[in-house]
């Protein structure tokens, strides 16, 4: 089973985009962020017409996730757990059968956490955008113990917002002070991975200069300075179905594209 993650920008403005890269992909199950539409002006004949089950989590203009999947999706969750007062669109579950595993899914769009707002003993401001990343990757966490405990097959994908490691970004000097860098929000990333997942990326490929995301400004695409922050989370028992995984940067270079491209697996399921 191929399974993908593309932060789209823009169900409508990347149309182009992502209908060429599912004809030629064509992956099994996609998650898909930053729709930035509702489920009820969603083109859902660009999925479904290609042969997709879908499902939608959406909010106007930004946010938004969804889930498409040539198999039949099961028990479809929307919405992280933790806070009722959350309406951001972010979270979206899913099961899927293959032809010797359940495997569940969870799409993520982790938030940006820009601008960094700390008070005078350096923690950050509540009701900042900071403090709000933090506490959603506190619930994450909450919510992964909790589907770690049903010890079936777990992938966890989408946009973290999260530059793991140094050589995650071209140049991680340049990033020092970021929300996707700073240690706080590394040390969350590595509460998550501790709990028993494995970097699918990195479990196939060790090596420096690969990345997700392009700014579109500065000529960031032409000059390769870019960081990886789009990531596929295993749990044991789907890292042990782990085929390969890559990252197809080649998107970025089309016509009309995403600032990120998809990263897909393949598991034995």
């Amino acid at each position: 089973m191929k399974i993908a993650s593309f932060n789209i920008n823009g169900i409508k403005a990347r149309a182009g985009a992502l209908t060429r890269w599912l004809d030629e992909a064509s992956p099994d199950l996609l998650v898909m962020q930053e729709i930035k539409s509702t489920d009820e002006t969603f083109p859902r004949e660009l999925i479904e017409d290609r042969g997709y089950n879908l499902h939608t989590h959406g909010q106007k203009g930004f946010n938004g996730v969804a889930i498409a999947s040539k198999l039949p999706l099961e028990d479809v969750t929307c919405g992280l757990p933790g806070d009722d007062d959350d309406v951001q669109a972010r979270w979206i579950e899913a099961t899927v059968t293959g032809d010797s595993h359940a495997l569940r899914v969870c799409g993520l769009y982790l938030p940006n956490g820009n601008p960094v707002e700390l008070d005078t003993q350096g923690q950050p401001v509540a009701g900042g955008k900071y403090a709000y990343k933090l506490a959603w990757m506190a619930r994450m966490e909450a919510r992964l113990r909790d589907l770690l405990a049903l010890e079936i097959p777990l992938a966890v994908m989408g946009d973290y917002n999260i530059i793991p490691q140094a050589e995650d970004a071209a140049r991680p000097d340049a990033w020092t002070d970021d929300a996707l860098f700073r240690l706080p929000s590394r040390r969350a990333f590595r509460r998550v991975m501790h709990l028993g997942f494995t970097d699918a990326f990195r479990a196939i490929n060790q090596a420096p200069g690969h990345y997700t995301f392009w700014d579109y400004q500065a000529g960031a695409w032409s000059r390769n300075d870019g960081i990886r922050i789009d990531h596929i989370l295993l749990n044991a028992h789907a890292a042990d179905l782990l085929r390969d995984c890559r990252i197809d940067t080649e998107t970025r270079a089309g016509e009309k594209p995403s600032d990120h491209v998809p990263i897909w697996a393949d598991l034995a399921v």
